[in-house]
């Protein structure tokens, strides 16, 4: 199978600060992890985001606000968020990257694809910056497709909840939100109950699953409750917010995942919907060789290529996990049709 990487130098531009976790580093890991892969790489420089394409997401004064502050030479909009006088090119094409990665798809170049760019965006609110996050890049994928008739999910195993991704399509019956993600742990949001509102309730999905959770819980809940969500869902378009830093090396988190349960909940849910297109979006991840090596173990589990050595990871919870486990099962089957 082919798999298109999407690049662009100004990646590597955005200053954070020296020992800011969320480093230009972490780009050329993720795009060495997926030219290690074995798979056929295509590789694009990716299409810089106008500002109708960001405003399809955020608002007009917030987008002029980043802009103005980037020009005038950046600076902390919080403690964590940190933006230098090229952040702006950054995050614009950080977004564009994302919607030329699903072209890359649709015209037939590849058969899915992987965003490695930074800034990450799984934060970013309509109008606020936050967590290492300016725009937010897999939102305005999907309101893009949507856009263009596509019915689309996105599935976000980054370790911390993208709170800007649910809030945005809170009440949105056409895009499916799920994440898996540690609890309590940066920014707070994602638990069981929030399931979406109007006409989008039942389209919100959390795992809000406690520190040291490690793979089979993860398993167990891609099995037992999104597989069968996706393919009841059946979208046209799949998109991973693809954090690494669930990963049992990363420094910022205490779940426990090793690169075989990335690779497997890609094979999973590929299997679930058989006939939707993917991109998988890099969001945090903060251990170079755990998103090196999970980079790749995504990319070869969608293709249906990795080699486990021990077979696929067992799928089960345990005593740290059957609670939430549980309880996210009762809250779907509300809404979907769970055995």
């Amino acid at each position: 199978m082919r798999v298109g990487l999407v690049t662009h130098e100004s990646s590597l531009l955005h200053d954070t600060g020296y020992g800011h976790p969320e480093r230009p580093s972490r780009v050329e890991a993720a795009a060495r992890g997926v030219r290690g892969s074995g798979l056929e790489v295509v590789e694009r420089t990716a299409d810089r985001a106008d500002r109708d394409l960001v405003e399809l997401v955020h608002q007009k004064a917030y987008v002029s606000g980043i802009q103005d502050f980037c020009a005038s030479g950046g600076g902390a909009i919080d403690p964590d968020t940190i933006a230098s006088e090229d952040s702006w090119d950054a995050a614009l094409d950080s977004a564009g990257g994302s919607v030329t990665a699903a072209q890359m798809v649709e015209a037939g170049e590849c058969d899915f694809s992987f965003v490695a760019m930074r800034p990450p965006g799984h934060h970013a609110l309509a109008a606020r910056a936050m967590g290492f996050c300016f725009f937010n890049n897999v939102a305005i994928l999907a309101r893009w497709l949507k856009l263009g008739g596509r019915r689309v999910a996105i599935v976000d195993w980054d370790v911390h909840h993208g709170n800007g991704t649910q809030d945005i399509f809170y009440e949105d019956p056409d895009v499916l939100y799920v994440s898996f993600h540690e609890h309590p742990q940066y920014p707070g949001t994602g638990r069981v109950d929030e399931s979406g509102e109007g006409e989008g309730r039942g389209t919100i999905v959390n795992f809000p699953w406690p520190a040291g959770t490690a793979g089979p819980a993860y398993q167990w809940a891609a099995e037992n409750v999104v597989a069968p969500v996706l393919a009841q869902f059946a979208p046209d378009w799949v998109i991973v917010s693809a954090g690494y830093d669930a990963h049992r090396s990363d420094p910022l988190a205490s779940l426990a995942l090793v690169e075989d349960d990335y690779a497997a909940l890609g094979s999973r849910f590929a299997a679930a919907v058989p006939d939707a297109k993917w991109t998988v979006v890099l969001e945090g991840g903060y251990d170079l060789d755990a998103i090196r090596g999970s980079a790749e173990a995504t990319v070869r589990g969608l293709a249906g290529a990795h080699e486990f050595l021990n077979g696929p990871p067992v799928a089960t919870l345990d005593d740290r996990t059957d609670s939430v486990g549980r309880a996210a099962l009762a809250r779907v089957s509300k809404f979907w049709h769970l055995t």
